[in-house]
């Protein structure tokens, strides 16, 4: 097998113009631990054809080159190009539904394909199960961030 794709979906109790801007490079950082990314645009507007780098990140067995493959803000979708040279390629699409005036519904999609055996072992072990877990981590990561801005008195857009 070198392929495989898994999706799921989660609410969140807020706004969708403060949910979606935080699908980005820029976005992640203010509710992902950890997270970085080295840019290359110089810019942090989110475009088609962006393009920046992580070295730790979502599934990393190396350095990660993404590259934005479709934005559509007016439409609330984002979708990436994720490139560990010579192990893997993922397309990852994000697309937020406005539930109600404050909730949110947010679909993940990720898609792996293995280049070498590194790759398909990567696959073989990226099970259901575990894809439902690292979901939930960002459901769990968002609702969390959004609570700590509510309780400090900040306001909650993510700009």
């Amino acid at each position: 097998m070198n392929s495989v794709r898994h999706s799921e979906k989660f609410r969140i109790a807020q706004q969708i113009e403060r949910v979606f801007p935080l699908f980005s490079a820029e976005g992640e950082r203010v509710w992902v631990p950890g997270w970085d990314y080295v840019n290359v645009m110089g810019s942090t507007d989110l475009h088609e054809d962006y393009i920046f780098l992580t070295t730790s990140h979502d599934h990393a067995g190396s350095d990660a080159i993404w590259i934005v493959k479709r934005y559509e803000p007016e439409n609330h979708f984002v979708q990436f190009y994720r490139v560990e040279p010579g192990v893997k390629v993922g397309v990852i699409s994000i697309v937020c539904s406005q539930v109600d005036e404050k909730l949110t519904e947010v679909e993940v999609t990720y898609q792996y394909t293995a280049l070498n055996t590194k790759g398909e072992e990567f696959i073989a072990g990226f099970t259901s199960s575990q894809y439902k877990d690292f979901i939930a981590e960002w459901h769990r990561l968002l609702v969390s961030y959004f609570g700590s801005k509510s309780q400090h008195g900040m306001p909650t857009d993510s700009h």
